[in-house]
């Protein structure tokens, strides 16, 4: 098995939190290489100016897909290192109470919810309303699950490697007056983006623990346009008459008990990752995981 083979059985068997954690990576470093090789070629084209969120409603108009395509780049490498870092620590605590599915909503709707206060409070603040800004980042995103873990788990204990055990909510309260802190001295629209995240995740657990998930109707379009996309045809009915031959018992038995003993087999390997990370799977785990997706 090859690098590129092993990423993409990662990329199978990963859930949700590591799907957009490839996306990230991928829409980080596709234009970075393309263009970069442009500027030997003296084409110097700033992509952000086609996938960053402007700070003006007029821009937005122009272009609508930025307000949610500026949750999957990032500005520089230590940008997207940190949210990818932070993607994944959040996503684990929330997959833990919630559905795959539910996170990416709320990953795309707590972007949506973080660049309208974004645009609002650069509109209708008079301190902000004659600047140009853009912005990208995932943060808002991130946000949005932490918060919406934190509130609706807040007591969850969280080891970390040099302050042992704390609360879940320590840690959401630290990234918030962070945030405050640094609001009106640098990248004020990121940090604008990183509070309506937060607040949009507390709103999310208050709507679904009065009976409404927000998510769901976002979900219920991505269901319908996969469904609708989707390469795989209906098998047609077809009618089935009995073979008159007396059958081979035996020999159907022993099909069963192969097929029982390899799919004994991945499911073993699949709680072997779920408890221990894919990470710990051997080559020949591995090797034999990826034949069997195939």
């Amino acid at each position: 098995m090859n690098i590129l083979d092993d990423l993409k059985l990662q990329y199978k068997n990963g859930d949700m939190a590591t799907k957009l954690i490839f996306w990230n990576l991928l829409l980080f470093a596709i234009p970075e290489i393309v263009f970069a090789i442009l500027q030997l070629f003296h084409i110097n084209i700033n992509y952000f100016n086609y996938v960053a969120l402007s700070n003006h409603f007029s821009d937005l108009v122009l272009q609508p897909w930025t307000i949610i395509s500026y949750a999957f780049f990032h500005g520089g490498i230590l940008h997207l290192v940190f949210n990818m870092i932070m993607l994944h620590f959040a996503g684990r605590l929330f997959v833990t109470f919630f559905t795959q599915k539910q996170l990416f909503g709320l990953y795309i709707l707590g972007s949506l919810f973080a660049g309208i206060i974004y645009l609002v409070c650069y509109t209708f603040l008079p301190s902000l309303s004659n600047q140009n800004t853009l912005l990208v980042g995932a943060s808002a995103s991130i946000m949005a699950i932490l918060f919406a873990t934190m509130t609706y788990q807040p007591f969850m204990d969280i080891r970390l490697a040099l302050l042992g055990s704390v609360k879940l909510w320590h840690i959401a309260i630290l990234y918030l007056v962070v945030d405050l802190i640094q609001l009106p001295l640098e990248n004020t629209g990121g940090h604008l983006a990183h509070l309506g995240g937060a607040l949009f995740g507390f709103v999310w657990i208050k709507f679904l623990q009065n009976g409404t998930d927000l998510t769901s109707g976002f979900n219920a379009i991505i269901n319908w346009f996969s469904n609708l996309f989707s390469s795989k045809k209906a098998t047609p009915f077809k009618k089935v008459h009995r073979n008159p031959k007396p059958i081979n018992v035996v020999k159907t038995a022993s099909k069963i008990v192969t097929k029982d003993k390899a799919q004994q087999q991945i499911d073993e390997i699949l709680d072997k990752i779920s408890k221990s990370g894919y990470d710990s799977l051997t080559v020949d785990e591995k090797e034999f995981l990826f034949k069997a997706g195939k």
